[in-house]
C-alpha cells in the first residue's frame, strides 16, 4: 500500500508542471473572455486598465515586501527613471492598446494574437541585435520560417473568414440574431481591421517590454519589487492618458458588476497567480516548457466563446490560428534547438579548457 502510494505521489508531483500551465492558459482564457465582456459592457478601456494596474499592485506589493525585503537591490534615481520608461512603453502602452482593440474584435482574436509575441520577439532583438538568426543552420531557418508563417497567421485571421463553422446543430443563424449579449459584438470590418492593426502593435509593445526585461532584471535582480513597481508606474501612466481621453466622471465608478470582477480578476489573479505558477513551471522545466502551452488559452477561449456567447467560428478563422500556432511551435523548437547547440559548443569548450591545463600541468610536472 504505502508502496503504491508513493507511486501516485511522484506521478503527481511529476505532473504538476503540466497542470500548472494548464491552470495559467485557463486563467488566460478567462482575462480575454472577462475584458471583452467588461469593455463591450460599456466599460472605457483605458479606465479599465488603470484600475486593472492598481489592484495588480496592491495584490504584488505584499510578496515584494515580505519575500525580498532581505534582497539589497540598490534604486538609484537613474534607475527608477530606467524602470519607469520601460513601464511606459511596455505595460501602459501595450495594454491600453489591448484593451482599445479587444472592444473592436473578439476574444478569441485576442487569444489568438498572443501567439504571435515570440515571432515579433524574436524579429524585434534581432534588429537590436540581441538576438542572434542564422538562416545556415536548421534551428536559425525554423525561427525565421516561424516568425513568417505567425505573421500569415495573424493575416489569415483577420483579413479572411470564410464560410462559418457549422457543427453544432443547435446554433445557427436566426439564434445568432437572438443573441443579445453585447460581449461578442463587434461593429463593421472597417472596425475590425482597425482592432487587428491596434492588436498587433499591442503585442509589438509588449514583446517590446519582454525584450528589456532581461536587461533591467540584471541591473535589479529583485523580480517581484521590480514587477509591483513597474504596474505601479504603470497606473500613474494609465490615469493621466484615461484622464485626457475619459472626462465623464461617471465613467470612473464601480458597482458590483461584471466590470468591477473583470479587474479584479485581471489585476489580481492574472498578474498575481499566474506571476506565481509560470515563475513555478520555468524553474522546473524551463521557459520553453511554458510557451508551449500559449496555443491552449486560444482553443479555450474559442470553446468557451462559442458555448457561453455562440461566437461564430469561422473556417478562415481556423485557418489563421493553425497557421500561428504552427508559427508559434516552429519558433519554439528552433529557438529551443539553438539554446542546444550552444549549452554544446560550451561544455566542448570547457572541456577542451580543461584537456589543455591538464597537458600544461603535465608537462610542468614531467619537466
Amino acid at each position: 500500500m504505502k508502496t503504491l502510494l508513493c507511486y501516485v505521489g511522484v506521478v503527481v508531483e511529476s505532473y504538476k508542471p503540466y497542470i500548472a500551465m494548464l491552470l495559467v492558459q485557463f486563467v488566460y482564457a478567462g482575462m480575454a473572455l472577462f475584458s471583452k465582456a467588461a469593455v463591450a459592457k460599456g466599460m472605457n478601456p483605458f479606465v479599465f486598465v488603470v484600475y486593472r494596474q492598481a489592484f495588480a499592485s496592491l495584490a504584488i506589493a505584499p510578496f515584494a515586501f515580505f519575500l525580498e525585503s532581505k534582497k539589497t537591490s540598490p534604486l538609484s534615481y537613474y534607475l527608477l527613471c530606467k524602470i519607469f520608461l520601460i513601464s511606459l512603453f511596455g505595460l501602459t502602452l501595450s495594454l491600453n492598446l489591448y484593451y482599445v482593440a479587444i472592444n473592436y474584435t473578439t476574444a478569441t482574436f485576442a487569444a489568438a494574437t498572443t501567439n504571435l509575441i515570440p515571432s515579433i520577439t524574436i524579429v524585434m532583438a534581432g534588429l537590436l541585435r540581441m538576438e542572434s538568426v542564422s538562416i545556415k543552420h536548421v534551428h536559425g531557418i525554423a525561427k525565421v520560417l516561424g516568425s513568417i508563417t505567425g505573421v500569415f497567421g495573424a493575416l489569415v485571421y483577420a483579413f479572411l473568414k470564410g464560410p462559418p463553422l457549422n457543427f453544432m446543430k443547435w446554433y445557427n443563424h436566426e439564434s445568432q440574431k437572438q443573441i443579445t449579449d453585447s460581449s461578442i459584438k463587434v461593429g463593421s470590418f472597417e472596425d475590425w481591421i482597425k482592432g487587428a492593426l491596434i492588436m498587433l502593435a499591442a503585442n509589438t509593445a509588449w514583446s517590446f517590454w519582454l525584450i528589456l526585461q532581461g536587461p533591467i532584471i540584471k541591473e535589479y535582480p529583485a523580480k517581484i519589487r521590480l514587477t509591483s513597481l513597474q504596474c505601479f508606474f504603470s497606473c500613474i501612466q494609465s490615469t493621466f492618458w484615461a484622464v485626457a481621453a475619459e472626462r465623464n466622471p461617471s465613467a470612473w465608478k464601480l458597482g458590483w458588476d461584471i466590470h468591477l470582477l473583470s479587474i479584479v480578476y485581471c489585476g489580481v489573479i492574472v498578474t498575481g497567480i499566474t506571476y506565481w505558477l509560470q515563475v513555478w513551471a520555468i524553474e522546473k522545466k524551463g521557459p520553453v516548457f511554458t510557451s508551449i502551452f500559449t496555443p491552449f488559452a486560444l482553443i479555450i477561449t474559442a470553446i468557451f466563446s462559442v458555448f457561453l456567447w455562440k461566437e461564430t467560428l469561422y473556417w478562415g478563422s481556423v485557418g489563421g490560428a493553425v497557421l500561428l500556432v504552427v508559427g508559434l511551435y516552429s519558433v519554439l523548437w528552433g529557438k529551443n534547438k539553438e539554446e542546444m547547440v550552444k549549452s554544446v559548443r560550451n561544455d566542448e569548450e570547457n572541456q577542451n579548457d580543461q584537456t589543455k591545463g591538464e597537458n600544461i600541468l603535465e608537462c610542468i610536472t614531467h619537466h
